[in-house]
């Protein structure tokens, strides 16, 4: 950037968090610099006349900020009134802000800390769903439909989707990873125009992550690397937004790093920091479907892209939601013996049986005893501030032969009064551990509480802060070929001289 259009100082937009004090609700701020009623005017004719002409495309970060400076700094050079630097530096702000960025929500856009953002309609404040702070009201309104309808168009647009009347529906993903879900006009939604965004981390979170944030503890986590390991089918079951792909991309760490993983997805939200790794993405109808001859023509879903993984050979095959029909082949394949691992939208194991064995799925019940581990994962209140918490782990133990009625029992439990795990000391996935490993169960025991200590003093570590997740699977490659030394290590000199391995462990 040239000395001309160099802004000092930088300015940035940002975002303020007001918790509230008792008379007014919590609510999220963007502060951005301000323009006088002149300069607004003037800003909108320089923006018409910049992204009038070819500029590249907005996923072109770096080539579009060359060209936008460029022709930008001609016209300061023509003009008196960009000779003052702190406007000059305002007025590049906001154009790169409309170009590069995401307009009037670029803030909340690059808020590591915002998980959604969300439009109601024309009038209405924008809404924002904060980690810790729950969701929060914002001072951002679109005012007019005028102002709206195109800036949800463009959405649509980065995309790779087209919004019309005729078609006022459209779902996608943004550059960088987002989810988008908008609605153009009122035929649909009844306020004006809309559009929700989902975010996800660039980081997906660690299993030593979730132990340090609480979702779970040591002993429950120690637990599920075992059955991880082993090759052990789970479904991750919770409501929105209570950590289920979060928890299920999490204990993905465990699998063996030889092992292939094949993950069928239709957002791509899961990010595994294997190399034997295929990620599949369904596809939808393209923006025009009838150059191709039908509207459904080019459509790939969940069940074709099974078809395809199951050919494959997986040893893992990942499913982000299971949803409709292709329940069926997971089942089916976990019957088989192979590992399937999933996430699913009910708030129980009693929940997801009634809907699974009713429509659109239409599950036979006798597939339920092809699955050994369920999770339940929650959105809860600790210390009344919003958390996620591995609420129980569930061992089905198959169908009552009599009642048919599906057999399970809690391993682990989370306690609300303490914030606290429990655990009913039984696991029939254990005693099989120790059956076909050919050790007693005393030794699978020290095994598991060995890996607890492990990861205590990982989560413990400020070294580790953060855990990142290429670290995570050395370690874990270490542990499996090296438990000593990778046990020795993590622990104090005092305590890494005492035996770690004793009677045919793990």
């Amino acid at each position: 950037m040239s000395a001309l259009l160099a802004p000092s100082p930088r300015i940035r937009g940002r975002a303020e968090v007001r918790p509230g004090d008792g008379t007014q609700e919590p609510s999220y701020r963007i502060v951005e610099p301000p323009l006088s009623l002149e300069e607004s005017q003037w800003l909108k004719g320089l923006r018409r006349r910049l992204f009038e002409t070819h500029l590249p495309r907005p996923e072109d970060a770096a080539e579009a900020v060359a060209r936008l400076t460029e022709r930008f700094e001609a016209l300061a050079r023509a003009d008196p009134r960009l000779a003052d630097p702190g406007r000059r530096a305002r007025f590049t702000y906001y154009l790169t802000r409309d170009l590069v960025g995401f307009g009037p929500i670029d803030v909340p856009m690059r808020d590591p800390d915002i998980e959604d953002v969300s439009c109601d309609g024309v009038g209405i404040p924008l809404y924002v769903h904060h980690r810790r702070w729950g969701s929060l009201p914002t001072n951002l309104t679109f005012d007019r439909a005028e102002d709206l309808d195109p800036f949800v168009g463009n959405l649509a647009r980065r995309a790779g989707r087209h919004l019309s009347v005729a078609e006022p529906l459209v779902e996608g993903t943004l550059p960088g990873g987002a989810r988008l879900e908008a609605s153009l006009g009122t035929q649909i939604t009844t306020r004006g125009s809309t559009f929700t965004i989902r975010r996800f981390r660039e980081r997906a979170l660690s299993p030593v992550d979730l132990v340090r944030s609480g979702t779970v503890d040591a002993a429950t986590m120690a637990y599920l690397w075992l059955a991880v390991e082993a090759g052990r089918s789970f479904v991750v079951l919770g409501g929105t937004a209570s950590g289920k792909t979060t928890t299920l991309n999490a204990l993905l760490h465990f699998v063996p790093a030889e092992r292939k993983v094949i993950s069928i997805e239709d957002t791509r939200e899961l990010h595994l920091p294997q190399e034997n790794w295929v990620p599949l993405v369904t596809r939808g109808a393209p923006a025009r479907a009838e150059d191709l001859g039908r509207p459904e023509s080019g459509v790939i879903d969940m069940y074709d892209l099974l078809s395809t993984a199951l050919r494959q050979r997986p040893q893992y095959l990942v499913v982000g939601e299971v949803r409709g029909r292709e329940a069926y082949t997971v089942f089916q394949a976990m019957a088989t013996g192979r590992t399937c691992c999933a996430t699913f939208h009910a708030e129980s194991l009693r929940a997801m049986v009634h809907r699974m064995e009713n429509p659109p799925i239409s599950l036979p019940r006798s597939l339920f005893a092809a699955l050994p581990l369920v999770l339940v994962q929650a959105q809860v209140r600790v210390d009344e501030a919003p958390a996620r918490r591995l609420r129980s782990v569930i061992e089905i133990d198959g169908l009552d032969p009599e009642s048919e009625e599906v057999v399970a029992s809690t391993v682990y439990r989370w306690e609300p009064d303490g914030d606290r795990f429990e655990t009913s000391g039984q696991s029939r996935i254990l005693e099989q551990l120790a059956t076909e490993r050919g050790i007693g169960a005393p030794a699978v025991e020290r095994e598991l509480a060995r890996r607890r200590e492990l990861l205590e003093r990982w989560a413990a570590s400020v070294e580790r802060d953060p855990a990142t997740p290429d670290r995570l699977v050395r370690d874990l490659a270490a542990y499996a070929r090296d438990p000593d030394g990778t046990l020795a290590a993590a622990l104090p000199r005092e305590e890494a001289a005492l035996p770690v391995r004793a009677d045919g462990a793990l």
